[in-house]
């Protein structure tokens, strides 16, 4: 053994250089191997998130001052004739009492019709339930196999007689004519130029009543070894293969009625006698045609029959879903004409003492008419909007208060006032929104600076997505998503990769806050939403050891040592 490794030796210094090379080969394809094993250009990673349901919160916000007035101009959202003033000058009025009244017809009216509709649509989803109900669909269905074996059944009380009859009349022999089959008899009836083409015919005819003769035997085979009480599989199968066995028949009175029809005028060119036992033949395979189309229908029909009932499973799900949307609509729509017609009773903000009336009974009334006026003891806050967050609000809603001077102080309040007309300035408009503390503090002075959070809309237990994940294309949203979950992320890796990629999900979305957008259609809960793709260009995980590291110390000395011998 030392002697071994002794030549080996004397070899390696003997030929320096081709050690060298081989060293080199080596070395590089470790390094190109621990390169490919390491990288991950071109991978494209997906961070999702879940459809969960939540509660989202839309607010607006702004900033003003505790007001040093104690009085509040009471005025209507809504216009028309004032049909009742139930306060005077001096009364002392509670929060929640009715001062005014609008004529509220056309409101009331809203709210009926709305109700009307409301019940439609609950109406229709109780018919839907007891028509797409488990039971219904499926004696239905039942009923539909139960109809298809029929067709079958009915098939093969005319089928017999139809193939004995086509048996008959062209592969039987028959001694009143010439003792041999009509099939080749009337080959033997056209005149001298016609007995090649007459041949294709007769060939014809043959191959279709072969091909119908074979399928009919199996297929009466199949009928007699199942009943109406077999799975539906089978009967499925049966009555396709039914089917196309009557197309076969179908084909050969199809191929008969041609070749008759050939030999007939073939004759009458060549003036030949017409034996009466055409007309007979033609008649018969007029009366199969009709039985063999009759057939054909009923066999269809049940086929598509079956067919729509089984759909009718998915598709009672689909409906119901668009029925329970209709009814959510319905019940928005009643909200929405019940909360109009609260406009037109105009209520005490608070309890205060009421100031001034300066309208009466049958005056016309609008959005910028001040009905009353109505002095307070509680604090009240003027904040200053810009038209588009002002637009948002609407009296009687919720806001939070904080001050820039008792940094541990949140009061509670409601908007009591929108001022009708705004003011420029800078050229942007601003309107003065009033809000009413729920709860006094001492603390609080008037012209101390305060930021208001006004809730617009509060919606609980809805399918919401981050907004992130959602994406627009002109006037659609959409979300893309994977019909499969991807699997959870590598620890520290960001996303996960996927081999597919992502489908675009039309959405119909609500409300939204600063975190979540609600979706009102197009999503379930536990689907999986991109919120972010991250696509990587050339990014290593691990530095792979550099070439020139890697053929160092004695490996680079051989590497110099090859380079100069091959110099010389």
């Amino acid at each position: 053994m030392k002697e071994y490794f002794k030549k080996v030796k004397s070899y390696i210094i003997l030929h320096k250089i081709i050690s060298a090379v081989i060293l080199v080969i080596v070395l590089l394809a470790i390094y190109w191997g621990y390169g490919k094993l390491t990288t991950t250009s071109g991978e494209t990673r997906y961070v999702t998130a879940l459809v969960t349901k939540g509660t989202i919160i839309s607010s607006v916000s702004g900033s003003g001052q505790v007001s040093a007035s104690d009085q509040i101009n009471i005025t209507p959202t809504v216009s028309g004739v004032i049909t009742s003033v139930n306060v005077n000058p001096g009364d002392y009025v509670t929060e929640g009492k009715t001062l005014f009244v609008i004529d509220d017809t056309n409101a009331e009216k809203a709210v009926r019709d709305a109700e009307i509709n409301l019940q439609n649509a609950n109406l229709s989803l109780q018919k839907l339930q007891i028509q797409n109900s488990d039971t219904n669909l499926n004696d239905t269905l039942a009923s539909s196999y139960d109809n298809g074996f029929t067709a079958i059944s009915n098939a093969f009380l005319d089928m017999p007689s139809i193939m004995n009859g086509l048996t008959t009349m062209f592969f039987q022999s028959d001694s009143k004519i010439s003792g041999q089959w009509y099939a080749n008899w009337y080959a033997e009836q056209v005149g001298q130029n016609d007995t090649n083409t007459v041949l294709i015919y007769k060939q014809n005819l043959t191959n279709s009543y072969n091909a119908a003769l074979a399928a009919y035997n199996k297929n009466f085979d199949d009928y007699k070894s199942i009943s109406r009480t077999s799975d539906s599989a089978a009967i499925d199968n049966l009555i396709s293969e039914t089917y196309n066995t009557t197309k076969l028949l179908a084909d050969i009175t199809k191929d008969a009625n041609s070749y008759i029809d050939f030999v007939n005028n073939s004759m009458q060119t060549y003036n030949f006698n017409i034996p009466a036992i055409i007309a007979t033949h033609k008649a018969l395979l007029n009366t199969y045609t009709s039985e063999i189309n009759s057939h054909l229908s009923s066999l269809l029909s049940s086929e598509t029959t079956i067919q729509n009932n089984k759909d009718a499973f998915p598709n009672s799900d689909l409906e119901t879903q668009t029925t329970q949307l209709s009814i959510k609509q319905a019940q928005n729509a009643l909200l929405d004409a019940q909360n109009n017609l609260a406009d037109y009773y105009i209520k005490a903000p608070f309890d205060g003492i009421i100031a001034s009336v300066p309208v009466i009974k049958g005056d016309n009334a609008g959005s910028g008419t001040t009905l009353g006026t109505i002095i307070t003891s509680k604090d009240i806050a003027t904040i200053p909007l810009n038209e588009v967050d002002v637009a948002k609000i609407a009296l009687g809603e919720k806001a939070t208060l904080t001050f820039d001077a008792i940094s541990d102080l949140t009061i509670t309040g409601k908007v009591v006032q929108i001022d009708s007309l705004g003011t420029v300035s800078s050229g942007v408009v601003n309107y003065n929104v009033k809000i009413s503390f729920d709860t006094g503090d001492i603390r609080v002075k008037p012209g101390m600076s305060v930021d208001a959070e006004i809730i617009t809309n509060v919606k609980q237990d809805i399918l919401t997505v981050p907004n992130s994940a959602i994406k627009t294309q002109g006037n659609a949203s959409y979300v893309q998503m994977f019909d499969t979950a991807l699997p959870a992320p590598t620890a520290g890796v960001q996303g996960s990769v996927s081999l597919v990629p992502p489908r675009n999900q039309t959405v119909q979305i609500g409300v939204s806050d600063d975190t979540s957008t609600e979706i009102v259609s197009g999503l379930n809960e536990g689907d999986q939403v991109v919120t972010k793709t991250i696509t990587s260009t050339t990014a290593t995980t691990t530095s792979a050891p550099s070439l020139l590291n890697a053929v160092g110390g004695r490996g680079g000395a051989a590497v110099g040592g090859a380079t100069r011998a091959l110099g010389r």
